[in-house]
């Protein structure tokens, strides 16, 4: 059977900065940035692609549906 691998990719300029799916990650794959949005609005970036398994809880969690999860199965 073939591991699951994930990616996510946030809008960064609809994001908000809410911090749900900084919670919601079980793998510590995204963090909320230093930086502000052209908003105003801190915003959540990827710091550990590597970790994603693709579970999508931060995309779920997200109200405003800025963040896109991607998966591919990995062959052994």
């Amino acid at each position: 059977m073939g591991k699951i691998k994930g990616a996510i990719v946030v809008d960064m300029d609809r994001c908000k900065g809410c911090s749900l799916c900084v919670e919601a990650c079980p793998q510590n794959v995204i963090a909320l940035a230093k930086k502000v949005n052209k908003s105003g609005y801190p915003f959540v970036e990827v710091v550990s692609q590597d970790n994603c398994v693709g579970c999508a809880s931060c995309a779920i969690v997200c109200p405003d549906g800025c963040i896109t999860v991607y998966r591919k199965k990995m062959e052994d």
